[in-house]
C-alpha cells in the first residue's frame, strides 16, 4: 500500500505494537493520548517517538489521519469518540479492535457489538472490525506460529474493507488468511469470541495462538443464498 495517515486511540499493549508495526511499514502514525504531555508515558514511548510515531490528544489523532484505530478498553470507546465527534469521524475509516470487557469477566457488549454501537452512533463514519481475535503480538507476527491463522473483517463499506485489508496486510498477513464476514452485525462474533479466547489461553498457557477456518477438501453443503 502507499503511506496512509493513521491515528490510533489508546497508549496501551495493542495501540503500541500496531503503531510500531505500521510505522516499519511506512505509514504516518500518530498515537492519541488523553495525556500526551505527560512526562511517563512519553518515556514509555520512547522507541516509538524515536521511530518516527507522534503522540498527540485524541482529537489530534483523529484529525491527522485516513484511518483511525480504535484500541482503547470497549467499555471507554463509545465515549471518547463522542468527546472527538462525529464532524471529525465523518467519512472516515474506523478500524477497531475493541473488546468490552465488566469486572467479573462477562463482554459488556453481549447482545450487540461494540463495533455496531460506534457505527450507528457515528452513521457517517465507516466502521470496520478486525483484529481483535488475536493477541497483540500475533497481530503483527502472524509467522510466529507454527501454521496459517485466520482473521475477519466485518463492515458495511466494501471500500473500507479494501482499505483494512491492506492495512492488516502491512502487519505481515497473508491475503488469503483474511475472511470477509459480511456486515457490522457479523461483529458479534468476533467480539464474542474472547470468552473462548480465555478458555483457549488459560488451557494451553499461552496468549500467542491463532484460529483456522478450514474448509471441506471436497464436497460439504451449500448456504442457501
Amino acid at each position: 500500500m502507499t503511506s496512509m495517515r493513521i491515528g490510533i486511540l489508546g497508549t496501551g499493549n495493542v495501540g503500541q505494537a500496531l503503531a510500531s508495526a505500521w510505522a516499519r511499514a511506512g505509514h504516518d502514525v500518530v498515537l492519541g493520548s488523553r495525556r500526551p504531555d505527560d512526562p511517563e508515558l512519553l518515556a514509555r514511548l520512547g522507541e516509538l517517538l524515536a521511530s518516527g510515531v507522534r503522540v498527540g490528544g485524541p482529537a489530534e489523532a483523529a484529525a491527522h489521519a485516513e484511518v483511525v484505530v480504535n484500541a482503547t478498553p470497549g467499555t471507554a470507546s463509545v465515549a471518547l469518540l463522542r468527546s472527538i465527534g462525529a464532524e471529525v469521524l465523518a467519512d472516515r475509516i474506523v478500524l477497531d479492535v475493541g473488546v468490552g470487557f465488566l469486572d467479573d469477566g462477562s463482554l459488556s457488549h453481549p447482545g450487540v457489538s461494540l463495533g455496531e454501537e460506534i457505527q450507528q452512533a457515528f452513521p457517517e463514519t465507516r466502521v470496520v472490525k478486525t483484529l481483535c481475535t488475536v493477541d497483540r503480538k500475533v497481530m503483527i507476527a502472524p509467522d510466529s506460529l507454527e501454521g496459517p491463522a485466520t482473521v475477519f473483517l466485518s463492515g458495511e463499506d466494501t471500500e473500507a474493507k479494501k482499505v483494512v485489508r491492506g492495512l492488516v496486510r502491512d502487519l505481515g498477513w497473508a491475503d488469503d488468511a483474511l475472511l470477509d464476514l459480511g456486515g457490522i452485525a457479523t461483529a458479534r462474533g468476533q467480539e464474542n469470541f474472547a470468552l473462548l479466547f480465555i478458555g483457549i489461553a488459560v488451557a494451553t498457557g499461552t496468549y500467542e495462538f491463532g484460529v483456522r477456518v478450514v474448509l471441506p477438501a471436497s464436497g460439504g453443503s451449500v448456504l442457501a443464498p
